[in-house]
């Protein structure tokens, strides 16, 4: 067993999986993929990829739950299986190996940081074929949740991270329960609440190039309002002079 899992959630992914598993392959790294039942034939590509270092497992889930979902249930079993570290990456292949890499030396020569994030809006970090519009939509979300939560975290909706499974321990994963933007920045808060020392690196975040896009505006709007919410009660809060309650503040 290698220290290192990385998890991956998918839901009709069927044309990138094989290419990014098969590039995983190079690292000391196993893989749990959480399905939701993808009608292309994801899961059964998954399992039929065979790697000579790495161990591939497979969690179908009925119907489509959603990412948040997704990734607390492999935290939750990832936890069972004693790995150090816990690595969550996109299947499309917009997270490169190249800067997972990168980012797996990091975090071993710095013992006192809890999570890593791949961060695209840092000095150094980059989108690539992104429309302006979609770049200016993104760094402005993250800019607003950061005022809002008076988050030290720059890029909050990052989805490219690595959790020591120390820091997932403390945490109250059953408590998450947002999806899609929403799901990364409340990870993000309550690790803060935890007292995680979190540290961002530069990466290039590349737009998938095939299947389709699982956000839409109702995830984005979720997202903004959850975030709203969020700092009005911090800022309740911190006018009562503090609550155990709000883990922004």
């Amino acid at each position: 067993m290698n220290e290192y899992l990385v998890l991956i959630p998918t839901y009709n992914e069927a044309e990138s999986i094989g290419i990014l598993l098969n590039q995983l392959s190079e690292l000391p790294v196993d893989v749990l993929v959480i399905d939701d039942a993808s009608p292309d034939g994801t899961a059964e590509i998954c399992r039929a990829t065979k790697l000579k270092t790495n161990e591939i497992s497979v969690l179908v889930r009925q119907g489509r739950r959603g990412m948040g979902s997704a990734y607390v249930e492999g935290y939750t079993e990832a936890l069972k299986r004693n790995y150090r570290f816990i690595i969550q990456m996109d299947a499309d292949g917009s997270h490169r190996v190249d800067d997972l890499l990168k980012m797996m030396k990091t975090i071993e020569s710095n013992s006192l940081v809890d999570l890593l994030i791949g961060s695209r809006w840092i000095k150094g970090g980059a989108v690539q074929n992104w429309s302006r519009a979609r770049e200016l939509l993104s760094r402005g979300a993250n800019a607003y949740s950061k005022i809002c939560l008076k988050s030290p975290i720059d890029d909050l909706t990052a989805g490219f991270r690595i959790y020591r499974t120390s820091l997932l321990e403390r945490m109250n994963l059953r408590g998450i329960e947002s999806q899609g933007y929403s799901f990364q920045i409340e990870m993000s808060r309550e690790a803060i609440r935890q007292g995680a020392q979190v540290l961002e690196v530069p990466i290039l975040f590349v737009e998938r190039t095939h299947g389709v896009s699982k956000m839409t505006w109702k995830i984005i709007l979720e997202a903004m309002l959850k975030v709203t919410a969020w700092g009005l009660l911090r800022k309740s809060n911190s006018g009562r002079g503090g609550s155990n309650s709000d883990p922004t503040r």
